[in-house]
Parts: structure tokens; C-alpha cells; sequence
């Protein structure tokens, strides 16, 4: 074990050691604090696009799953309608949490916290719906994909099917080339920034329209590898020194509408080790790779950007006049 590892061992309050995937764990944002959770439970877009997602996907009876539950205020949005929820949750602090907060609620009888490590758990039963937020953008630092695919495999082992509704069912993730102030009164730090997506900051510039770099529906096996290589056609002059990452999650589709209920992450916007400059027109290559759950700086070493076709080198065209 490494010294860093051997650290967190000598100085763990806990009074049994941490294992492996522990340690992984507080380092990779599995182990998110108390007041994090808070932090969602405020944010009212969050909280909208996921209650109505469970209403529609949560039928009357049905047995519900909730894989990384936090403070629990999923399960319950699922307990409205369920004859049973399984609300696991890795975190002590929050399985004391959401026990406390589910006390407080109707319906909150329904829901069983259950302290385990959503990686290895199994319900008792089959189940009907699992909801799984263990979100970030780009599917970075949480485990997200990689919970939901073990999930699968251990289900179909031990229930031999059908799979069970996910929700969220499908993440579309986009990056888009910018030019992004980094002075700070004065101050020069390229740093790494998430941005709401209703505001408009005058320190952005967007110079070329998004592109779609991977499409995860949890429902079909899913690579937990990434690896891009894209152009853009540059809309403006200018320098492009970042990269803007963009997460929208499908929530649930409503097929009755043709429509679907989303969550749309917070920009992530990277700075670009090299920043390149750029005129209309001029065609730009992006590339990189990361690993699903893998960690900020591991895109940012891999993320790479070049001007591949100038336009203002390409020779001019002339078009005959006719009388």
C-alpha cells in the first residue's frame, strides 16, 4: 500500500480500518460531505427534474431502488406511489442523515436505509425502478457508469431478469471550444470553473457550436472509456483557451408526449494547456480521453486542441460574371 494510503489508515477516526475501495472512495467524490447534499436539495432545477421523472417513472405498487441516496429525498419522492423503497447509502454521516430526515416525512416508513456500498448491493427482491445519482460532468469523479453497469451484470445474475427501469436512462454528454477570460483583479489563473447554465458570463465567448462525444443509455452496455477526436468549424477571431463540457441527463422519456424530462449539469469549463489562435472559419481539431469516474486532471492531461485547415490560407474564389 502506498504512503498515502498507509496516512489515511494511521489517521482514520474510524474504529475499523478502510479498505481499498474506501480510500478510493473519499478521493473520487463517492464519500461527499453532509453539507453538499444540502447544497442539492437547494437546487431547484435538481429538484423539480427528478421529482417529476420518479412520478411518471414510479408506478402505484411498485418496488423502488435508490443506489447512493444521500440525504433520501429521492426514496421518498418514490415512496408518493411505492409499496416499497431500498435506500442504500455508503456514507454513515448520511445514512444517519436521511433516516432522520425520512422520520420527519410522510411516506417515510416506506423507505429502508440501509448502509452498504452501492457496488455490491442487491435488493432482496426484483425491483421495478433504480435511481441512480451519482453525477457529475462528463460522468467524472463519481461512479455513476460504472455503478450501474456492475449493478446490471450482479442483477441479471441473481433475478436472470428483466432489468429494471433506470432513471436516469440516458446521458447525452457535448464539449464545446471557448475563449474564457482567467484575469482575477488583475490576477492571471486558468483554472477550472463551473458555470450555471441560465447565466450568461461576459468573461465567455463561445467559438464554435457544441458537439455531441458520447450518448450513455443504461439501459444497453455501456464502455467506460471515452475517447474523442472531433473539429469544429471556428465561428470568430479570436484565442481558444478552454473547452466547456456539457452533461444533459434524461431523466425519464415520456413516450405518451414524445418528450422527455432532463437535468442539464452545470458547465464544466477546462483550460487548455496550450491555447491556440483562431479566425473564422479556421477548422479546429479536439481531442482527448478519460476514464468514466476518473478525475478531473486525468481529461485535463489528455485534452489537446490544433488549428488542422486555416481558411485564410486557402486560395480565394473567383466566380464568373455573366452578361
Amino acid at each position: 500500500m502506498n504512503n498515502l494510503n498507509d496516512n489515511v489508515l494511521r489517521h482514520s477516526p474510524r474504529t475499523t480500518m478502510l479498505n481499498e475501495r474506501e480510500i478510493e472512495s473519499c478521493y473520487l467524490g463517492q464519500f461527499i460531505p453532509v453539507h453538499y447534499h444540502h447544497n442539492m436539495l437547494m437546487d431547484q432545477n435538481r429538484m423539480h427534474g427528478f421529482k417529476s421523472a420518479i412520478d411518471y417513472a414510479v408506478k402505484p405498487g411498485a418496488k423502488v431502488l435508490e443506489l447512493g441516496g444521500g440525504t433520501g429525498v429521492l426514496s421518498w419522492f418514490a415512496a408518493a406511489k411505492a409499496a416499497k423503497v431500498y435506500c442504500v447509502e455508503f456514507n454513515p454521516d448520511m445514512v444517519k442523515e436521511a433516516r432522520k430526515f425520512l422520520a420527519k416525512n410522510p411516506n417515510g416508513e416506506k423507505v429502508e436505509v440501509i448502509h452498504a456500498d452501492a457496488f455490491e448491493y442487491l435488493p432482496p427482491e426484483p425491483v421495478d425502478v433504480v435511481i441512480c445519482e451519482m453525477i457529475h460532468v462528463g460522468m467524472l469523479r463519481e461512479k455513476q457508469v460504472e455503478v450501474i453497469e456492475s449493478f446490471k451484470r450482479r442483477y441479471l445474475e441473481r433475478f436472470d431478469g428483466p432489468l429494471p427501469v433506470f432513471l436516469p436512462e440516458a446521458v447525452i454528454m457535448a464539449v464545446q471550444p471557448l475563449q474564457q477570460e482567467y484575469d482575477f483583479e488583475g490576477f492571471y489563473a486558468p483554472i477550472v470553473q463551473f458555470q450555471e447554465t441560465t447565466v450568461i458570463y461576459p468573461g465567455t465567448v463561445e467559438m464554435a457550436q457544441p458537439a455531441v462525444y458520447s450518448i450513455i443509455d443504461f439501459n444497453q452496455p455501456n464502455e467506460l472509456i471515452y475517447t474523442w477526436q472531433g473539429k469544429f468549424v471556428v465561428e470568430r477571431n479570436g484565442e481558444i483557451n478552454a473547452m466547456r463540457f456539457v452533461t444533459k441527463n434524461i431523466l425519464a422519456v415520456v413516450q405518451e408526449r414524445s418528450t422527455t424530462i432532463d437535468w442539464l449539469n452545470h458547465y464544466m469549463t477546462l483550460p487548455l494547456a496550450m491555447p491556440v489562435k483562431a479566425r473564422e472559419g479556421d477548422v479546429l481539431q479536439v481531442s482527448f480521453q478519460y476514464r468514466a469516474g476518473g478525475s478531473i486532471p486525468s481529461l485535463q492531461a489528455s485534452l489537446k486542441a490544433e488549428i488542422l485547415y486555416e481558411a485564410v490560407l486557402q486560395p480565394a474564389q473567383h466566380i464568373p460574371a455573366f452578361a
